[in-house]
């Protein structure tokens, strides 16, 4: 164990600990432009046999770490990948590895959000207007950053069970490509197929990806409700 002192003064022992509820979808995706917004090292998976992924979630955080900052909320782009080199297989490995690979992009809510992934894992956090609502079994969630759309999502929440799962993200700092085991416990529900919506905006995030040609139903939708682990990069 080690301990992180962020730039707003928070010091975290990692691994870091959280508590979260999140809603999320993964989306089959052209390959070839998945591939253009990788690292160097990394590779997209096959979610299908001729499509990539792009993974959408909608997170709520009510506690981070000792309650070290506030409860923040936070909408990420990731885009599931492994290192080069590595094989992966058509729809098993979408299921596998669909909510983990390099995170793209990561609004949140907060300054010490912010600091909290930047500052430790090099996460492209940003600062941004989040309206993140539940209706039923759907979550909502609009981002804003500097008066631009960013994106727009909503989510079906499938049913959960108790689970316990572990993955990994990808990060890039001090342009070194860094992955952070993460280790998930709670409930979690995968629904494959069912309902979700994205749109991206006029801000350049959202100009960037809407490159990504996307199939409007999802590979699946996926929820959880529990308590989140990320290790140090390495």
């Amino acid at each position: 164990m080690s301990q992180e002192t962020i730039s707003t003064g928070h010091t975290f022992q990692l691994p870091a600990q959280l508590s979260a509820s999140i809603v999320g979808a993964v989306f089959p995706a052209d390959r070839d432009a998945v591939a253009t917004l990788l690292p160097a090292g990394l590779d997209p998976i096959r979610a299908t046999r001729t499509r990539a992924a792009l993974t959408v979630l909608a997170v709520s955080y009510d506690r981070i770490g000792e309650d070290t900052i506030d409860p923040y909320d936070e909408v990420g782009v990731l885009l599931p990948a492994v290192e080069t080199g590595t094989r992966t297989w058509p729809y098993l490995s979408g299921l596998r590895r669909g909510v983990s690979g390099y995170v793209y992009t990561l609004p949140v809510l907060t300054e010490p959000a912010r600091a909290f992934g930047v500052d430790i894992w090099g996460y492209p956090k940003l600062v941004a207007d989040i309206d993140l609502r539940d209706k039923g079994r759907t979550r909502h969630a609009t981002v804003t950053a500097d008066g631009q759309h960013v994106l727009a999502f909503d989510g079906w929440r499938p049913p959960t069970i108790p689970a316990r799962l572990s993955g990994y993200n990808y990060t890039v700092k001090d342009d070194q490509l860094l992955r952070e085991q993460t280790r998930l416990s709670g409930t979690v529900g995968i629904w494959p197929r069912g309902h979700a919506e994205l749109a991206f905006g006029e801000h350049p995030i959202g100009k960037r990806l809407a490159t990504v040609t996307i199939d409007e139903r999802p590979l699946y939708t996926v929820a959880a409700d529990c308590d989140f682990e990320i290790e140090a990069g390495s």
